[in-house]
């Protein structure tokens, strides 16, 4: 009996020593966390003086601060941009091959626009189209859109480099998201509402310019990822009729004594001339036949005259 109550004893005591031992390393960290909260929840007495500036943070990665929730992006951001004018056999089925173009790019439509416009009396279909692709098909969709014209009227492409105003709106978001969270914590320890009110107010003004910058950025950054092609689509018109000549209207011409003095002095000259020719064709022509009749009837007149005297 008495050896069973030593062994009970021994035993107890092995218990209460384990008990009293060193706290296992997880319970360090959860009173130590404890202790934090608790020395956190104790109020802190602050000034009334407006926020301080924030500090600059140090550079950090751009992926950690991208507006959407691509983690990754071209080492520049060049936003492009490109004007199309064709002229095409008919719009409406230029309009279908542009859609299906815009499809098979992964792009799709901004905005467009369709009017008509008379042509020797009859309507002809115009259009207008603004095209969002990817900026890795940007050339692809050039291609394809010139092989659907008759002729490329007029094109023009342009780049603008918007990484550098991308950067410093990443680092213009970080010192705002600093102020932000510290005016947060100024608002948990305000004492008074005069206090909360003001802090309030500088925490929207604050939240506001945030999501400015925020929008920028992902406009940036959508404009960079697709860029913009606009095209104008212009029908083939037939060629005008041409016109016919109209006849000049003679006019009077003026009284001149020279041109009169020379049209009579040509006119002379022609009849001269008439009367020249007629006496060589009456000495050649008519005097060979004409003669000889004419010497003999002379004669036997002049014979018969001298026998009856």
């Amino acid at each position: 009996m008495k050896r069973n109550i030593l062994f009970l004893m021994i035993v107890f005591s092995m218990v209460l020593f384990s008990a009293c031992a060193t706290p296992t390393p997880q319970v360090l960290v959860e009173t130590v966390e404890v202790e934090k909260a608790v020395e956190a929840a104790k109020p802190v007495e602050i000034a009334a003086t407006p926020a301080p500036r924030p500090t600059p943070l140090p550079d950090v990665a751009a992926a950690d601060v991208l507006p959407m929730a691509a983690t990754s992006r071209p080492d520049r951001l060049i936003v492009k941009n490109a004007d199309l004018q064709l002229t095409v056999e008919d719009t409406d089925i230029a309009i279908d091959r542009l859609t299906q173009v815009v499809g098979d790019v992964g792009g799709y439509i901004i905005s467009s626009r369709v009017w008509y416009q008379a042509w020797l009396d009859v309507n002809y279909k115009y259009a207008s189209m603004t095209l969002g692709v990817p900026v890795d098909q940007f050339e692809a969709a050039m291609r394809r859109l010139r092989a659907l014209a008759l002729t490329v009227d007029d094109e023009r492409a342009g780049g603008q480099d918007v990484t550098d105003e991308y950067v410093d709106l990443q680092s213009r978001l970080r010192n705002l998201e600093t102020t932000r969270d510290r005016i947060r914590t100024f608002l948990e320890q305000a004492q008074t509402v005069e206090e909360a009110l003001r802090v309030n107010e500088e925490l929207k003004a604050v939240e506001a310019e945030i999501e400015t910058v925020q929008g920028r950025m992902n406009y940036l950054f959508d404009r960079a990822s697709y860029s913009t092609i606009s095209v104008q689509l212009s029908p083939k018109l037939p060629a005008p009729p041409p016109e016919p000549t109209p006849t000049p209207t003679p006019l009077p011409e003026p009284w001149d004594a020279g041109r009169v003095a020379a049209d009579a002095s040509a006119t002379l000259a022609s009849i001269l001339r008439a009367l020249a020719e007629l006496a060589i064709w009456l000495g050649i022509v008519v005097l060979p036949i004409v003669l000889p009749p004419v010497a003999l009837i002379v004669f036997i007149r002049y014979w018969l005259k001298h026998k009856k005297a």
